[in-house]
């Protein structure tokens, strides 16, 4: 598993600037990925799990990853923050390839939860993402004492090129949460009982 890249700040005059923006889509659908359920009518779903280990001390851990935007750090994505994920009213911007066709996602945390076994966000897309929704990342510590992340998300193209890209556009987006998926397994310590 690659190491996480590096966690920038976000300036703060450009955090400003994007907590001052609307997100890109309804307001009665924030919040809604961290619930289970079909994802709104005109937009593509999903939602998919992963084991990612066992025990209290598995759950502590990925919870502080998931707060320091590892998922998408492990996952090759580019992340530049005000604050971490896992804190309501947090900005982002994901940046997404590298050189020219790089691409910067800007995103705000439009809801967050902490329980003694679910610790999770959801952030929603501002203006200049390419696509329209929502995204929620949430780690549980199930019943039979497994840890499990969570992806969820609906989105639908926000820009001509994406509309015009979407075939490429939703096998990317298979890839990269098949990497968030992985973020938190394989080298980073979370998969044992009893941790590193």
């Amino acid at each position: 598993m690659r190491p996480p890249r590096p966690l920038l700040p976000l300036r703060e005059d450009r955090g400003a600037a994007l907590r001052a923006q609307a997100p890109t889509y309804d307001a009665l659908l924030r919040g809604r990925t961290l619930a289970a359920g079909a994802a709104p009518a005109r937009y593509a779903g999903v939602e998919r799990e992963q084991v990612v280990g066992r025990g209290g001390a598995a759950f502590a851990r990925a919870a502080t990853a998931l707060g320091a935007w590892e998922v998408q750090r492990r996952a090759g994505v580019g992340v530049r923050a005000d604050g971490p994920a896992t804190a309501e009213g947090s900005v982002a911007e994901l940046l997404l390839g590298a050189g020219p066709l790089g691409v910067r996602a800007p995103v705000l945390v439009v809801a967050a939860e902490a329980t003694p076994r679910r610790v999770g966000y959801a952030y929603g897309t501002l203006p200049g993402h390419p696509e329209e929704g929502e995204e929620a990342f949430v780690v549980e510590h199930r019943a039979d004492d497994t840890v499990v992340l969570v992806v969820r998300a609906f989105s639908r193209p926000a820009t001509w090129w994406s509309r015009l890209g979407a075939p490429v556009t939703a096998v990317v987006q298979r890839r990269v949460t098949d990497r968030y998926l992985a973020a938190l397994t394989g080298g980073t310590g979370i998969t044992g009982p009893s941790g590193p």
